[in-house]
């Protein structure tokens, strides 16, 4: 059956939260599914409706909004955002000796999830059909670390403690102890800026009195889809942007009740004639728990929505590129994808 005009445009641009359910959920401005409407695309309003804000950025996080875009575009920035951006990972582990209690494959393993400050940009993808041999690793396309550390006993220490970390020297290996070793002219390229782990405080091992381990690393250049420690985000999630509506006024220990219903900060009280009245302060904050909907005296006051065309994205960086440049990145592999697809188009058409 057809829907009533006067529900038209809240169906096309608002999902609603329901008691017993969400409504609205699918995609429904196609051309031709509402007369008087016209959905053909067009590129002029895209551009005037599309927009990028930024909210929050610091060196590990970042918050914006994308506004006017389709959920299928948005899932699929987030999907290259985790799997699709190149970033340098250890991915061949040449141990020479392992004495730890540590199995080799356990060591390696740990060793491949450590964070790598390097910039991917400035390397190559190693050709898959080359040997795995160490030799052969070369500076356009490898970065080469090592790990070698041995324990000891502390001649220092006290005759009475039993704590290790007097009792023993180098007894827990951090990331902080993997160094890097230039190949060929990476010593002068990256001199400005040194290749590590991303932090230092990530433990690899615990060892005693004559354990050691004596390891080189290569590191190479791969995506998330391959393995998720090339993935160069902890986090990339997007969420639609509530829309809070108060149906009437709510006053008194009503609205009291109302404002603990929602998160912290959407709902604030102000004095209207002696009474407290709810006011919708800042509807971005709320978590969408729907806690209202469960007393029957509130549920009918309030309307809760999403905007269907605003995303509030967030990515949380592994600290290997800011998160700015992420996002960057992200719109380049999109938008290579995008022009491989028209190049497929055209030599379609061509045949």
């Amino acid at each position: 059956m057809a829907a009533p005009m006067s529900n038209v445009e809240e169906i096309r641009s608002r999902v609603i939260l329901g008691e017993f359910g969400v409504k609205n959920v699918h995609t429904t401005d196609f051309p031709g599914n509402y007369p008087g409407f016209d959905d053909t695309w067009d590129m002029k309003r895209f551009q005037k409706n599309f927009r990028v804000d930024v909210v929050h950025l610091d060196e590990n996080s970042m918050e914006f909004d994308m506004v006017g875009i389709d959920a299928a575009i948005a899932n699929a920035f987030r999907r290259i955002l985790l799997a699709e951006v190149p970033t340098m990972a250890i991915e061949k582990v040449f141990i020479y000796n392992n004495t730890s209690i540590v199995q080799d494959e356990v060591l390696a393993h740990r060793l491949g999830l450590i964070p790598i400050k390097a910039d991917p940009r400035l390397f190559e993808f190693k050709n898959t059909g080359e040997e795995s041999a160490e030799e052969e690793a070369s500076e356009i396309d490898t970065i080469q670390l090592q790990l070698k550390i041995k324990c000891s006993r502390n001649p220092r220490a006290s005759k009475d403690s039993s704590d290790p970390r007097e009792l023993y020297l180098n007894h827990m290996v951090y990331s902080k102890d993997i160094e890097w070793v230039p190949i060929g002219n990476q010593a002068d390229v990256f001199a400005d800026s040194c290749i590590r782990p991303v932090h230092d405080d990530i433990l690899i091992a615990q060892l005693r009195p004559g354990q050691e381990l004596d390891i080189i690393m290569h590191c190479v250049k791969g995506l998330g889809k391959d393995h998720a420690k090339f993935s160069p985000v902890a986090t990339a999630s997007y969420r639609l942007l509530p829309e809070i509506t108060l149906l009437e006024t709510v006053e008194g220990e009503k609205a009291e009740r109302l404002k603990r219903c929602f998160s912290r900060g959407v709902i604030d009280l102000e004095d209207a004639h002696g009474k407290k009245v709810a006011k919708v302060v800042n509807s971005r904050l709320d978590t969408c728990s729907r806690e209202v909907l469960r007393h029957s005296d509130l549920k009918n006051c309030v309307k809760l929505g999403r905007v269907r065309d605003h995303f509030i994205f967030t990515v949380e960086s592994t600290g290997i590129l800011p998160p700015d440049v992420l996002v960057t990145e992200a719109i380049k592999v999109l938008m290579a994808k995008c022009q491989s697809f028209l190049s497929e188009m055209n030599s379609v058409d061509m045949e």
